[in-house]
This record gives C-alpha cells, sequence and structure tokens, in this order.
C-alpha cells in the first residue's frame, strides 16, 4: 500500500552554548610522511579544513533535535589527552581471549589497531589481485591515490564537534579497497582496542568496493571496563559500493562502561549495489551514533540490522537514515533492543524518498524488550517521501516478557530465570540469523548470554 505524502520539513536547531571544552591543541594532529617528503596535500587540507571545524563547532546540546534525548552533561570534556607514545607503550595489550578471534583460516586479512601501533596481514593472492587492506597511514604513504579518493567523501568534518574532532585527529583507521570485478571470498577483520582512562581514541574506516567486486568485513571495538574516570571514544565509517557491487559489513561495540563512544557512519550505494550492514551494542556508558545509507542508483539495496542489550547505566542513541535518491530502490532495516535495570536506548530512524525515487520499497522495525521497571525504551520511527509511487513501512514497540510465555515453559520444567533466557535468546534470534559467519554469531549470542548472567 503507498503511504501518502507527508510535507518536506526541515529542523532549525540552535548552538550549544557551552563552547568546546576539549583540551586538543593543532600540534597532536597526526602526520603522515616519509623520507623526508610533506605529508599528501589532500590530506594536509583535509585536517585543516577539520580543524577549523572543530573550532567553530560547539559541544552538541539537548536544545538540538538529533541530541534531545541524550545529554552530555557528565562528560568530562576537559579530562581527556591523546595518549603520547610513551603513555601507549604502558597501556594494557590487547588480551589473549581476542588474540584468536584475528587469526586463523576463517578471515583472509586481519588488522589489530592499537594505541601501541597497528598490525595488518592480508592473504597473497588477495594482494596479487590488487585488494588493498591497509593502515590509515600506510595508506597514505603507499596509496595515496586510493586514500585521496574515498577519504571525507561522505562524512564531511563540519557535521559536527565529534566529525570534525574525529577527522582532525584520527591516526589509526582501516582502508579496504577491492578492485572492480574481483571478489573476496574470505571476510576480513579488523579490531580497534581502545585501553586506558582519561584518553580519547580516534577511528577511521574507509571501505571503497568498486564496480562488480564483492567483500566482507567484520568490525570490532574493544576495551576493558576501568574504574576511576572516563575515556572517550570518536569514529568515523565511510562505505562505498559501486555499481553491481556487494559488501557485507559487521560492526561489534563491546566497549569498557567507562567509554563515552560517538560515530558518524555513512554508506553511498550505486546502481544495483547490495549492502548487508549488521550492528551489535553491548558496551559503553554513553553511545551516540549516527548511521546513513544513500541509495543514490537505480536497483540499489541496503539492509540494516542492529542489536543492543544495555544494563545498568547505560544510555545507547542510534540515529539511522535510509536516504531513497533514485528509483526501484530498497531499504530493510531491523533493529533490536533489550534493557534492563536502569538502562536507557533511544532508536531514531528515518526514510526519506526524494521526488525522482518512484518505485521505492523501504521498510523500518524497532521492536524493544524492557527487563525492569527501571530500563527505558525511546523509538521514534519517520516518514519523509516526496514520492507518490512507493511503498514505505514502519513500525516500533516497547514491552515487557510475556508472563504466560515464563508460565507456559516452566509448566514444561524449565526454571523462571532459564524461561527469561530463552525467551531474550529467542527475541534477538533474527538478527543473529542475519550473520552469516558461524564463530561471530556464537560470539554475539555468547554476548547475550554474559548480559543476562
Amino acid at each position: 500500500m503507498a503511504e501518502r505524502k507527508v510535507k518536506k520539513s526541515r529542523v532549525v536547531t540552535r548552538k550549544s552554548a557551552v563552547q568546546s571544552a576539549f583540551p586538543f591543541s593543532r600540534s597532536a594532529q597526526p602526520v603522515f610522511a616519509s623520507n623526508g617528503a610533506k605529508q599528501p596535500k589532500y590530506l594536509t587540507d583535509y585536517r585543516s579544513q577539520a580543524w577549523s571545524a572543530y573550532e567553530a563547532a560547539s559541544i552538541p546540546a539537548v536544545s538540538e533535535e538529533p541530541w534531545r534525548r541524550t545529554s552530555l552533561r557528565d562528560l568530562q570534556a576537559g579530562s581527556f589527552a591523546i595518549p603520547t607514545p610513551e603513555q601507549a607503550a604502558k597501556l594494557p595489550p590487547i588480551p589473549n581471549a581476542l588474540a584468536p578471534e584475528t587469526s586463523g583460516d576463517e578471515y583472509g586479512g586481519r588488522a589489530v589497531l592499537s594505541p601501541q601501533g597497528v598490525d595488518v596481514e592480508l592473504d597473497d593472492d588477495l594482494v596479487s589481485q590488487g585488494v588493498i587492506f591497509t593502515s590509515l597511514e600506510e595508506a597514505a604513504l603507499h596509496h595515496p591515490q586510493v586514500l585521496e579518493r574515498v577519504l571525507g567523501k561522505l562524512v564531511s568534518p563540519s557535521e559536527d564537534k565529534f566529525s570534525s574532532m574525529t577527522a582532525a585527529f584520527a591516526g589509526k583507521g582501516i582502508v579496504l579497497y577491492v578492485p572492480a570485478g574481483v571478489r573476496v571470498e574470505k571476510p576480513l577483520h579488523s579490531l580497534f582496542w581502545g585501553p586506558g582512562l582519561s584518553l580519547a581514541h580516534f577511528s577511521h574506516i574507509l571501505v571503497h568496493i568498486d564496480d562488480r567486486a564483492e567483500a566482507s568485513l567484520v568490525h570490532e571495538y574493544q576495551s576493558p571496563t576501568e574504574d576511576g574516570g572516563q575515556t572517550l571514544h570518536s569514529g568515523i565509517v565511510e562505505l562505498h559500493v559501486g555499481e553491481n557491487a556487494r559488501l557485507n559489513f559487521v560492526e561489534y561495540q563491546s566497549w569498557g562502561r567507562h567509554v563515552w563512544n560517538f560515530s558518524h557512519e555513512r554508506a553511498r550505494v550505486a546502481r544495483d549495489g547490495h549492502l548487508d550492514w549488521v550492528f551489535g551494542a553491548v558496551g559503553s556508558r554513553l553511545t551516540k551514533n549516527f548511521t546513513e545509507i544513500d541509495l543514490v542508483g537505480q536497483g540499489a539495496v541496503g539492509r540494516m540490522s542492529g542489536f543492543y542489550f544495555t544494563d545498568g547505566d547505560q544510555h545507547l542513541d542510534h540515529d539511522t537514515q535510509q536516504n531513497h535518491h533514485a528509483p526501484n530502490t530498497t531499504s530493510d532495516l531491523l533493529f533490536k533492543g533489550a534493557l534492563d535495570d536502569r538502562s536507557r536506548s533511544v532508536w531514531q530512524g528515518m526514510i526519506y524518498v526524494a521526488p525522482d525515487a518512484q518505485k521505492t520499497d523501504g521498510y523500518q522495525s524497532n521492536p524493544n524488550l524492557v527487563l525492569s521497571k527501571g530500563a527505558r525504551a525511546d523509538s521514534i520511527p519517520g516518514l519523509e517521501i516526496l514520492a507518490d509511487d512507493v511503498r514505505c513501512t514502519h513500525g516500533a514497540t516497547v514491552g515487557k516478557i510475556d508472563p504466560e510465555e515464563v508460565f507456559y515453559l516452566q509448566a514444561r520444567g524449565i526454571t523462571a530465570d532459564d524461561a527469561q533466557r530463552l525467551i531474550v535468546e529467542g527475541f534477538f534470534d533474527p538478527i543473529l540469523q542475519r550473520i552469516h559467519l558461524e564463530g561471530l554469531r556464537r560470539r554475539f549470542r555468547q554476548s547475550i548470554v554474559d548480559k543476562l548472567d
């Protein structure tokens, strides 16, 4: 059934009265150069633009619509410092428990990013086919044309304080480039490790899948929980999917409970391209995530699947946008969340259909399962449709576990705790089934079990 056309509107927001309290200086910007040569001009210009935007922007406030339900009042902005090499050397290394996930035959390449440095490996046969999977620094030094082609093309440094800060200071990142017609059979895996207190970590993930190419990338954010302060992470993700190309991208966020996490992520899908994007979020003290898919070519498909599980005093805010800019495009979003203790989730979703994007098929759904009286889920779906031959639907629910379901399981000899566990695991199963890697699916399921325990 066609959705009625709604009037296009724009929200006018006020700047926060609180100016920048972050103590970062321009001297902390990374410089990628070798053998006495200067840093590439496009990279210097990009950093300069980001720095200017960073100085001009204010810390977001609840007077701004995207931040109305997420306050940064308790963020200790002045306490963060970018770790020096000497400080980085003293930080905890990646635990052995994570190491097996970054190696082995399941993946065709691996990358580990930590304050101590970046370690990247890629199968020789992929290298021979022209696949580039490397660090941000190595891309600037050895593949400058590729980096210039993708850097800052989707996420502008001037979007807000956090995007400009990331663009200005991100020295750690991953660049994946797959040439036209190349199919990467095994998935690639990258891990960002961000330990420490009162530190600022920045990351930039850049993926370009050329026409008729195909690849899968699993990217994780991890850190231990540490007491006595806060830690900041701010990231940018830019994904380009070419014509008739396919990208499977999986993100898993398991930050420590002291981490304040911010990210801007945007994908562009060309004609007949296909993007399958899966999120998992169980960590951080507070997360504010902007995620956007731009379907710019006829026949483009974008699927977004996400799960989040909060407890304690966690606050996770996911702001998603499905933009249909061409006819015969399809988007499908399913985000599921469970909340316990005093935690809170916010999901704000919008499907936008441009005037020429006829035959659009857009869908979004956000069911939430509230496990305690003190938890709260805010779910705000939205449609902005400027074409008249479309099918767009949305839905959101917030509810508790049905006591009759628990009684049914108890009547068959299952304890109340095990009954709740089974119901929650079943609630998340549709998301987990969208993860094609069995090992990763087991890890996601284990993270849910750990929360229930």
